[in-house]
């Protein structure tokens, strides 16, 4: 049976006055019908901490600015740390979030294999870490939301599995709620997906119960530079993005032949981060306090990047 989006919905996302799509599979929810939770129970427990005092959360929000790989790493790092600095006195009273996009990169995780990778370490088109977290090869780029979340799992659930489907619902939500994206997890990986598209991929290291790394979500990310390596190295499945997925489900004919109906990656990438926030905030019982970007973190606009690679420079 085929799911159609009210017009309302997609007016948000497209630069035209009216849209009408479906969406084979049941992928996009009809907005005239209820919304589903897409709730399960292993993080209902967290929802239901609402008569409890929420915690702080320090927010860095860089969600328009490109920073450098290796930058926001050791950042992290340095948070944590002086995290565990402080849960030794005692004084450990708030979380932290950052928001970001990140120049071109390739992750691996701490026990990645290389045979994922469709290139040679010594000749690799763009730069590759290899990190402490968990998970296989992944891609980060302009046009797609890095959320780290910094957090002592203390005070939320000292549990591993829970963290990481809380991270899935996040995500979740977010294309339930703001784009009736109909999104799932599956059984035995880590991530979100809408059919065999993956659009989020996850990974985390966890050291004295205090989080780091997090999560990547393709908003309008270039998908092309996923080819050079297997995602997370799954074999038999597709990397996605909400814009392809929007995209795809316009009619040729209401796209014209001006392209009216092309989506604004700015924009896109806006709606995104505001409910990428809310949701976040909703499932962690978090109260954000926003902070400036610290000084001697590098970065840039992603249309400079843009322009910069369209010189060929």
């Amino acid at each position: 049976m085929l799911a159609t989006t009210q017009n309302t919905t997609i007016n948000m996302i497209l630069l035209a006055s009216t849209v009408s799509g479906s969406i084979p599979g049941n992928q996009l929810i009809n907005s005239s019908k209820q919304r589903p939770s897409s709730r399960s129970c292993v993080v209902n427990s967290a929802v239901a901490m609402t008569n409890e005092v929420k915690r702080s959360c320090e927010f860095y929000d860089m969600h328009k600015e490109l920073i450098p790989y290796a930058e926001a790493w050791s950042w992290q790092k340095d948070i944590v740390k002086k995290r565990k600095e402080l849960i030794e006195r005692e004084k450990d009273c708030s979380d932290t979030l950052i928001i970001l996009q990140h120049h071109p990169v390739y992750t691996l995780g701490t026990r990645s294999s290389e045979a994922y990778l469709n290139f040679s370490m010594k000749n690799a088109p763009i730069n590759v870490y290899r990190t402490e977290r968990g998970g296989e090869v992944t891609y980060h780029g302009p046009g797609q939301l890095v959320i780290y979340p910094i957090i002592n799992l203390r005070y939320h659930k000292m549990d591993l599995h829970w963290y990481l489907r809380a991270l899935e619902e996040v995500v979740i939500r977010v294309l339930s709620s703001t784009f009736f994206i109909k999104a799932s997890r599956i059984e035995g990986l880590t991530g979100v997906w809408v059919g065999d598209q993956k659009l989020a991929a996850i990974g985390i290291k966890v050291s004295q119960w205090i989080a780091y790394h997090g999560l990547a979500l393709n908003v309008a990310t270039d998908l092309t530079a996923f080819g050079q390596i297997v995602p997370c190295g799954i074999q038999d499945r597709q990397v996605g993005s909400i814009k392809g997925l929007l995209q795809e489900h316009v009619s040729p004919n209401q796209r014209g032949a001006e392209n009216k109906y092309d989506i604004d990656d700015n924009q896109l990438i806006d709606i995104t981060h505001k409910s990428l926030v809310q949701e976040f905030c909703k499932i962690f019982q978090v109260h954000l306090r926003h902070k400036p970007i610290p000084a001697g973190i590098a970065w840039e606009r992603p249309e400079v990047l843009h322009s910069i690679t369209e010189k060929g420079d």
